[in-house]
């Protein structure tokens, strides 16, 4: 069976065993318009799977996704003004009072930005140019690592905090930000063994949730 099959037989499953246990919470969502409490900025890659990874369902979380997680710097949003659009819906629009930047391990954009990108990829090179600093950030460090695999995990890391710090570069999230409208977390997801570590502005760490 190709995966396409395997993906219309999961929806008639979905449809038999799981549509009831949402049917209410959908159907009143759909006459009276979402409310979630959640804009997740998460990562492209298959293998993070958001509604398995929170258990959450339909209406919980605003879902952005892109290469790396990566939040655009304001003064940029005209180069990436889908990502910037979805944070403006969700924070003007649907008024989330909590945003999550949710890296992970083993990350491809992060570990992209230290490899050569072929020049065909322009629009690949175009938006790794936002976690340059990130790179720049490791490579002074870079005696703190003592191999490859450390370099990466470190700079996945780092990135999270880059980009909690981009996102306060956008007017409307710093000033809900600053009168407690809104709560800003960053938050690390484990491929390997499925657990999550928050990020601790105060100490500088990433702490494990349990």
């Amino acid at each position: 069976m190709n995966i396409i099959n395997n993906l219309i037989r999961g929806n008639r499953l979905f449809k038999k065993y799981h549509l009831d246990e949402f049917k209410e919470d959908l159907d009143y969502s759909i006459q009276n318009g979402q409310k979630p409490e959640v804009l997740l900025i998460s990562c492209c890659d298959s293998r993070v799977t958001n509604d398995f990874m929170f258990g959450n369902k339909p209406g919980d979380l605003f879902v952005l996704r892109n290469i790396g997680n990566f939040v655009p710097p304001y003064e940029s949003v005209n180069d990436f003004f889908s990502v910037a659009a979805a944070i403006e819906y969700a924070v003007n629009i649907l008024n989330v009072p909590n945003i999550i930047i949710c890296g992970h391990s083993h990350c491809g954009a992060c570990e992209s930005l230290y490899k050569d990108i072929p020049d065909e990829n322009t629009n690949i090179k175009k938006w790794l140019q936002i976690a340059q600093p990130v790179k720049e950030f490791a490579l002074k460090n870079i005696k703190l690592y003592s191999n490859e695999e450390e370099l990466y995990r470190a700079t996945e890391k780092n990135s999270i905090v880059f980009q909690l710090k981009n996102l306060l570069t956008y007017p409307i999230i710093k000033q809900k930000y600053e009168n407690k409208q809104i709560q800003i977390h960053g938050w690390y997801y484990n491929l390997s063994d499925g657990s999550i570590q928050a990020y601790n502005e105060k100490e500088n760490i990433f702490e494990e949730i349990e």
